[in-house]
């Protein structure tokens, strides 16, 4: 119990110390600080998970297995590490005079809020608190994506509101259904918004009102993953958010916003017995890989390039997820894992580009290996690796997914084929201009944070080499669970 507590309080307790003394010198250390001890929690509560099974806390309020308690690991993995990039990015942000010291404890106490409310909607076992979690994200994304207060940014704010607000409404009347139907099965005491109950009468349930309650949960939170159409908020925030936020949206949020889907699903799943789950998250996974791929070569933002790009991955890992069965699961999950690590590494190097160039238009940046060897790595590794290039471990889960999707549905083959190769073509392209050439880019003021970036490059590398054991045993547990 108190492994999670920790977990929960520590970026809770380091956002209220952060919202009173976020502007004074030392406050972005505060914020490394207080995601590395939630980093730790978060690997004492992977370890119990590990050693005693489920765990169910808090009144039966909160639940952890092996499935989100390996979200809730890699959560607390990225938040550090972006708190360690974001310390010399935002100090570059504000000499530059593009933020005030107001503006950096605004941005230092919603990072650490946004972090509180991602890992409370991975550990809740309440279908009700996941909503408000999920709400309470979009809003402290909202201020973090207007953070610099220009009209692009307030305007790219605007939209991820609206569009957000009005997905998660959707979300939230489908949790009404859920519960009107468990309500008839569980009674009014017997917890019908717990998800451990649910599970366990999830046969009894009515199949028309949980068919209903998906289509509307899998538009909310579908909206939040960035699925096609409702796509349109996420290129615009990435653009024109600080870049340690589009390295927690890439990284982390989508990745919360699926994991909603993927419980629903399994309560869906039990009620119906059909596949009317699985077939539509196939075709909306498919849409959502296909069109994004169309939209790279004509984008001229790099940052808006990699969000168009984190689309792309989310449409390939709900087309697993959709599929179902324990190879596709477990590729979906190993996705999930290398898409985050690989996508945050490459917004932290992108983030440095555009500061050396003191734009994020791509014919702008140029040179950035002969000016910085390491940012021009980091972008090109980094590239190489979320294109599926062997052997990182983007590689392996897209080559698990294509040959299940070879060999259960092979109509879908040659579109996911066409748009892989359709982003490949324009992404490298591009990057390939702004590592290579006659530098046109400046050093920076402060030394940049690349650890971080081959970090995380790193342990995609070893992903795509060799899974430990104990990692491998986690996902094939974690892929059971979905079903």
């Amino acid at each position: 119990m108190i492994e999670l507590a920790f977990v929960l309080a520590a970026p809770f307790a380091t956002a209220l110390l952060l919202g009173l003394f976020g502007h004074r010198r030392g406050a972005a250390e505060i914020n490394s600080a207080g995601s590395l001890l939630t980093l730790l929690a978060a690997g004492l509560l992977t370890m119990r998970v590990i050693g005693e099974g489920p765990l169910i806390l808090f009144d039966e309020q909160f639940f952890v297995d092996p499935l989100n308690v390996f979200l809730i690991a890699l959560t607390a993995l990225v938040g550090f590490t972006t708190s360690l990039f974001s310390r010399p990015y935002m100090r570059v942000e504000h000499d530059h005079g593009r933020l005030s010291a107001a503006r950096l404890r605004l941005y230092h106490s919603m990072f650490q809020m946004f972090m509180c409310t991602m890992l409370v909607a991975l550990s809740t076992n309440n279908l009700g608190i996941l909503w408000v979690a999920m709400e309470t994200a979009t809003l402290t994304t909202v201020l973090l994506v207007a953070l610099y207060r220009t009209p692009a940014s307030l305007e790219a704010a605007w939209k991820y509101f609206i569009l957000c607000g009005v997905g998660i409404a959707q979300a939230l009347f489908g949790t009404i259904l859920i519960y009107f139907a468990a309500e008839r099965v569980l009674g009014h005491e017997g917890g019908a918004l717990l998800w451990t109950h649910l599970d366990a009468v999830k046969t009894q349930l009515e199949p028309t009102v949980l068919s209903l309650a998906f289509v509307f949960l899998f538009v909310g939170y579908g909206t939040k993953t960035g699925l096609v159409p409702l796509h349109n908020w996420l290129p615009d925030a990435h653009a024109e958010g600080p870049t340690p936020v589009s390295a927690v949206l890439s990284g982390l949020l989508l990745n919360v916003a699926l994991y909603a889907i993927i419980r629903c699903k399994v309560l869906v799943d039990g009620a119906l017995e059909t596949h009317f789950a699985g077939n539509l998250m196939i075709v909306f996974g498919l849409l959502t890989v296909l069109v994004p791929a169309f939209y790279l070569s004509r984008t001229k933002d790099v940052k808006r390039l990699f969000g168009y790009s984190s689309i792309e991955h989310m449409g390939l890992i709900t087309f697993a997820f959709g599929m179902g069965g324990p190879v596709a699961s477990f590729a979906g999950l190993l996705h999930m894992t290398v898409h985050s690590l690989t996508k945050s590494a490459i917004f932290f190097a992108v983030g440095h580009a555009a500061q050396m160039a003191g734009t994020q238009i791509i014919d702008d940046i140029k040179g950035l290996l002969k000016q910085s060897p390491t940012i021009g790595w980091g972008l090109m590794l980094g590239t190489l690796a979320i294109l599926g290039m062997p052997p990182f471990g983007v590689f392996t889960s897209e080559f698990m997914i294509l040959t299940t999707a070879i060999k259960h549905y092979p109509w879908a083959t040659p579109i996911l084929l066409t748009a892989l190769g359709v982003a490949f073509a324009a992404m490298f392209g591009k990057v390939q201009g702004m590592v290579f050439g006659e530098p046109s880019v400046q050093p920076l003021s402060h030394n940049p944070a690349l650890l971080p970036v081959f970090i995380h490059l790193g342990l995609v590398l070893m992903l795509g080499l060799w899974i430990p054991p104990y990692l491998a045993d986690w996902y094939r547990q974690a892929a059971r669970l979905i079903g």
